[in-house]
């Protein structure tokens, strides 16, 4: 790929991410609201449905970013690694990144290690069995269980869809729509979280509705839920741009859905916090040395970052 010379206005480039994120949310009611279909018949068909209209919105999103985004493409390769589709370097970008994350869950991967051990020690006092045979009981369990998360539509939504179709829209598709109009990387690390950020606004009528909340009570909700996804969403695009790779922020994206909101302490746990601490305090010391773009790309023409975003900004 060439840059081809050209760039976004601004504005223009701002308009095209405010637009994808209103295509990603109001898409999810066009079942209803204008194909006129019945309401779903259960939360299962109500998933498929919003699956689908996730699907294409993200499909949508990236063909047009396509052709919007001012860069001349030879080859089809070559146009989805602008989306950080490549397959080069592909165990550093799902590794490092996860390990990098993982360190702001010390205090909580400490709390699920007390918490196994204790329930080992509980099993093996009752008389039912070593730690051998438990880990066998494990194994041989592992296959239903996977059977049974690969029917559930919750298992889909949370570690395939969602973070999937997120991450191609307001990761691969904002990203370099944001460079190419000319702001900084900074600056994109900033402002794509705002949209990610909004896209979940939609979620204060369905909280309203579906637990009888108040719109108060709701909106408390929702405004923790946002501060969340602002504080990820900028971590996310900060693995994208420094690595190049969407495969990155995918995985940090899955992780932190399993895993959920960090543990910072717990009363009956006095390693819990010192263990979050020591985790938070290696990430930052780790944040700019395990990204560094030379290990997720090859040097060339002298540029850091990958397929020339350096001179996008």
């Amino acid at each position: 790929m060439e840059d081809s010379g050209g760039s976004l206005p601004k504005p223009v480039a701002v308009l095209v991410c405010i637009s994808m994120t209103l295509l990603y949310v109001a898409i999810l009611y066009v079942p209803t609201l204008v194909l006129r279909l019945p309401p779903p018949s259960s939360y299962k068909v109500l998933m498929i449905r919003r699956f689908i209209c996730a699907a294409v919105s993200a499909i949508v999103s990236v063909v047009f970013c396509a052709f919007i985004l001012p860069t001349r493409i030879r080859k089809a390769s070559s146009l989805l690694g602008v989306y950080g589709i490549r397959m080069d370097h592909i165990w550093q970008a799902v590794v490092f990144p996860l390990l990098l994350t993982s360190l702001m869950y010390t205090g909580s991967l400490v709390l699920k290690t007390l918490l196994v051990a204790k329930k080992w020690k509980e099993n093996t006092s009752r008389g039912h069995g070593p730690l051998f045979d438990s880990i066998k009981t494990i194994l041989r369990e592992f296959p239903c269980r996977m059977l049974s998360a690969a029917s559930n539509v919750s298992f889909w939504r949370t570690f395939v869809v969602a973070p999937l179709t997120e991450e191609l829209v307001f990761r691969a598709c904002m990203i370099p729509l944001l460079l190419c109009g000319g702001f900084n990387v900074y600056a994109a690390i900033f402002l794509s979280p705002i949209f990610f950020s909004l896209a979940h606004l939609n979620h204060t009528m369905e909280i309203c509705s579906h637990y009888n909340y108040s719109l108060l009570k709701a909106s408390m909700i929702i405004g923790h839920k946002l501060g969340y996804t602002l504080v990820f969403g900028s971590y996310a695009s900060f693995l994208f741009i420094r690595t190049g790779h969407l495969v990155s922020p995918l995985a940090a994206h899955i992780f932190c859905n399993y895993m959920g909101l960090p543990v910072i302490f717990v009363q009956s746990k006095g390693l819990v916090t010192p263990a979050f601490v020591a985790g938070t305090a290696a990430f930052v010391l780790l944040l700019f040395p395990m990204t560094q773009p030379d290990l997720y790309n090859d040097r060339t023409d002298n540029c850091r970052c990958w397929h020339g975003y350096c001179s996008w900004s």
